[in-house]
């Protein structure tokens, strides 16, 4: 399924980058920025094809998750360095962002890029004027999935 391709690679990308970024600073006392590891991750898809085959916002989101773990390990030392994600332990998770409005919520069905069309139990109507920005994907150690959808609105005062 690809939903757990996805989950995999997400994983595999953190990881990839934790690991050169540990290496990185343990030898030079270098940090390497967000920007680095996406054009690394070019590279990095060449060389791991099954990489190209899921949504490529994703990988890129995972490596904002890595960056921002890594500000929040200098900002406060007691929240700890960042640690490699285990395919044994749940929840998987990952985060897409809408671009060009590449997730769209049809009539019960949620559009996802690269995996398609998905019937979901909503829980609630959406008014029209609302923006949807970005959706997070999730599975439960059960096996059950979740998506967490993030909306936009302007509400007057």
């Amino acid at each position: 399924m690809l939903l757990a391709k996805t989950f995999g690679s997400v994983r595999f990308v953190y990881n990839y980058f934790l690991g050169v970024k540990t290496k990185l600073y343990e030898e030079e006392k270098k940090s390497l920025s967000y920007t680095k590891c996406a054009a690394e991750l070019v590279s990095l898809k060449k060389e791991n094809p099954f990489l190209k085959e899921v949504d490529s916002i994703a990988l890129q989101q995972s490596l904002r998750h890595l960056d921002t773990a890594f500000q929040n390990f200098f900002r406060d030392k007691k929240i700890g360095y960042p640690k490699f994600k285990s395919k044994k332990n749940h929840p998987y998770s990952y985060s897409s962002v809408c671009v060009n409005n590449n997730i769209r919520l049809e009539n019960g069905v949620l559009v996802l890029p690269k995996i398609g069309k998905i019937r979901i139990k909503q829980h609630r109507a959406i008014p029209e004027n609302h923006i949807l920005k970005s959706v997070t994907i999730s599975q439960t150690p059960s096996g059950k999935y979740y998506a967490s959808i993030l909306y936009d609105c302007e509400i007057e005062i």
